[in-house]
């Protein structure tokens, strides 16, 4: 196992999280997300699966330790779970993760953790069956649901639940989502919303609620006090005694977490984001293509995009205009 994490910005931080977009397809259409008519990549801009295992390769030599499949939703991708079982034999790889919006797991819970995944998060904004309707456009939350129980049954520890919290669509079942999430031995974290994309369906400053208001308003029903537990992400957690369960909350707003930045982004035709709010990027794609077996130049590539990395996002909730014009989906989760 290599010694020495050769991924270090012009800031000092120490990048050791890759979150890799498999896809940017997706079953489901997230009010937040993206359109609700989308035009989806053709396949040949997609990255190959033998290339985002290249690429995985490739990040773990130079000291990436965690990894964190994501789309679209990663579920749709023909081929994941065998994409999985190769990266889980990667040497340097401690973590190998997974963000979902559930809709599949029921079916493939159980061949993901033979795989080897570690790790499932669950996108899951609303128990409400009409609402989860109204906020995915056609979800069923009893997919999402089954998928959970299937996942828990699989063998899955430390299940967390993601919950993109919007102030007047399910800031008022915050404290139902963490009675389940306790309840089902979860975790959960909520996140303040992202500008990113073009939206119709809402005012994204009208929506805006800060995580300590949130923080409050679960208070009143469950204790809360301070956890210094981490996953390696950007959430900040909290614990209610007499429960194992972290309550997370994910907070670019109100709590800028640049500072402690660890994580980059690849999407799923081979840009390499160094930040979710800012367009500084480089085409990895590009390098596989025109030099299929050079991997020293594509190292090379990777450690000097690290130069690109910015102090911090520039994201602004005061405004409905997106500061950045791609959606989540294309983002990589």
């Amino acid at each position: 196992m290599s010694s020495t994490n050769m991924l270090v910005d012009k800031f000092g931080r120490t990048v050791n999280y890759l979150r890799m977009s498999v896809t940017d397809r997706c079953d489901l259409r997230c009010v937040y997300c993206m359109a609700e008519e989308m035009t989806f990549l053709p396949r040949n801009q997609v990255l190959s699966l033998e290339e985002l295992e290249r690429l995985a390769a490739a990040f773990t030599r130079l000291g990436v330790r965690k990894l964190r499949l994501t789309g679209g939703e990663p579920l749709v991708r023909q081929g994941l779970v065998g994409l999985v079982a190769k990266l889980r034999q990667l040497p340097d790889l401690e973590e190998l993760c997974l963000t979902t919006n559930g809709t599949r797991l029921e079916d493939c819970a159980a061949e993901l953790k033979k795989a080897g995944l570690d790790r499932l998060n669950v996108s899951l904004d609303t128990l409400n069956a009409d609402k989860f309707r109204e906020l995915t456009r056609f979800g069923d939350v009893r997919k999402v649901l089954k998928g959970i129980v299937a996942a828990q049954k699989a063998g899955f520890k430390r299940i967390k639940i993601n919950c993109v919290a919007l102030k007047n669509r399910n800031a008022d079942e915050v404290v139902s989502l963490v009675r389940y999430a306790l309840d089902q031995g979860l975790d959960i974290s909520f996140i303040e919303e992202m500008p990113l994309g073009k939206i119709d369906s809402h005012g994204r400053a009208a929506e805006f609620i800060a995580s300590a208001e949130l923080r409050k308003i679960i208070s009143a029903y469950f204790p809360l006090v301070p956890s210094s537990s981490s996953s390696g992400g950007p959430a900040r957690y909290w614990m209610s005694p007499g429960f194992d369960s972290r309550i997370g909350f994910i907070s670019p707003h109100s709590n800028n977490f640049c500072a402690s930045c660890n994580r980059v982004r690849l999407t799923a035709t081979g840009r390499l984001l160094l930040c979710l709010g800012q367009e500084y990027s480089t085409d990895l794609r590009a390098v596989l293509r025109e030099f299929p077996n050079d991997e020293a130049r594509l190292e090379e590539v990777i450690v000097a995009s690290m130069a690109l990395k910015p102090k911090e996002h520039s994201f602004d909730i005061t405004t409905d205009e997106p500061q950045i014009v791609r959606f989540m989906n294309t983002t990589g989760g």
